[in-house]
């Protein structure tokens, strides 16, 4: 007499009724199986898969712990239970067989469930791996993986919707190939919308917070909220601007959250400086520059490094123009850079310098390049003003002049 038997008879003979024992027996079966698949659970978890984690670590790669990372065979203890419960189901449910088709459905479902977590997993360690290797940076890595994603995906839809079904999986997604022109018609929106929100969430291209700027359609503010069809945001002018999802994959918009999350942000403005004020300093103008303490002891290196050069090369000083000399524009370049390193507003870890770009019909352009430590959109106005004022009032003490059109000059 097998264990089932036994107990069936031991129950009955304690005045049970046949409807009861079987009850019975169905919920001390149940108990026995989770005990069951819980230690199947167990020992996959602590010794297998621990195993594998273990020998991997040891490995010499380094590519193979991302695996480790990604938790790439955590899930993979889950279908032991799942493989217990379908072989061990038929027993157990002897006195109530209409159930197993049911409880192999689910368990098929999980299964599937399961397997697409691992290779999901495996896809974004991949993504992972391939960001490390030098000859796969410049390829489209990202793009096969994401591609391999979506498909992975229907396939398991497919899958799951067969297995409740109970079709043919072939012929379930020939049924869907003739409707795919009538959902594409239909759908169209919400497909672009759920292949770009896809791609918008793998590549973290916009967060809510975010602020973003998209000139064509007019928009310039914080990301409110992202949903499958469309992207809120609020405008700095108070207003709400709603932009298709898939437009933020098919049309240029700049997100600021790298600023943001430098902690720095970037000013970028020039002084058009008036030509017919540049010209060679002479003595009397170089002494008076030497009063600006942040000049002296670049004007005293300077002074030596040329009068080294011009006397090794017997440069005729009676002119200006011969051999190397001072400039007001290049003094008041320095003192602009000088200022600006010292200006406790600015981020001296990130770039900072004063440039000359290329003269144009408005004058020189003395560029000023550098990030305030406060991003906030007041406090950062306030930043720039105050630095382009100081560097406005300067230019008279350097000779120089800002080009304005019309100029008043010849006026006065």
């Amino acid at each position: 007499m097998n264990p089932e038997e036994w107990m069936e008879d031991f129950l009955t003979s304690q005045g049970l009724g046949l409807e009861m024992t079987n009850y019975t027996l169905l919920g001390l079966g149940s108990v026995v199986l989770f005990l069951i698949c819980f230690s199947g659970n167990f020992v996959t978890r602590k010794f297998i898969i621990r195993g594998i984690q273990k020998f991997i670590k040891n490995s010499k790669n380094d590519w193979d712990d991302i695996l480790i990372e990604k938790k790439v065979f955590n899930s993979l203890s889950t279908l032991v239970p799942l493989i217990l419960i379908q072989y061990l189901s038929v027993p157990l449910l002897s006195n109530f067989t209409w159930l197993i088709p049911f409880v192999y459905v689910a368990v098929k479902v999980s299964l599937v469930v399961v397997v697409t977590s691992v290779l999901m997993r495996a896809l974004k360690a991949l993504e992972e791996v391939s960001m490390k290797i030098p000859s796969f940076k410049d390829k489209p890595i990202v793009s096969y993986i994401q591609l391999a994603s979506i498909m992975i995906y229907v396939v398991a839809a497919i899958l799951i919707i067969a297995t409740i079904l109970d079709k043919d999986p072939l012929a379930l997604l020939g049924a869907l190939g003739a409707l795919t022109a009538v959902l594409m018609l239909v759908f169209k929106d919400t497909i672009l919308g759920l292949v770009a929100s896809i791609q918008i969430s793998s590549n973290d291209m916009v967060r809510v917070g975010d602020w973003v700027s998209m000139p064509k359609y007019g928009t310039d503010g914080d990301v409110l909220a992202i949903t499958l069809n469309t992207v809120k945001i609020q405008n700095w002018d108070k207003t709400i601007s709603t932009i298709p999802t898939y437009a933020f994959i098919s049309d240029s918009f700049k997100n600021w959250r790298g600023m943001t999350d430098s902690k720095g942000r970037r000013i970028k403005r020039s002084l058009n400086i008036d030509m017919t004020s540049i010209k060679f300093c002479t003595d009397e103008e170089i002494a008076h520059y030497k009063e600006v303490e942040m000049l002296k002891d670049y004007i005293d290196a300077l002074q030596s490094e040329i009068a080294s050069h011009n006397e090794a090369n017997g440069h005729d000083k009676s002119s200006l123009v011969n051999g190397r000399n001072l400039t007001n524009i290049g003094l008041f370049r320095e003192y602009a850079h000088q200022y600006l390193s010292a200006n406790e507003n600015l981020r001296s870890d990130l770039t900072l310098m004063v440039r000359q770009l290329e003269p144009t019909e408005n004058g020189l352009p003395i560029e000023v390049y550098c990030f305030s430590n406060n991003i906030q959109w007041v406090e950062y106005e306030r930043i720039q003003a105050d630095i382009f004022d100081h560097l406005l009032s300067s230019l008279p003490n350097f000779n120089l002049e800002v080009f304005q059109n019309p100029t008043g000059k010849f006026g006065k």
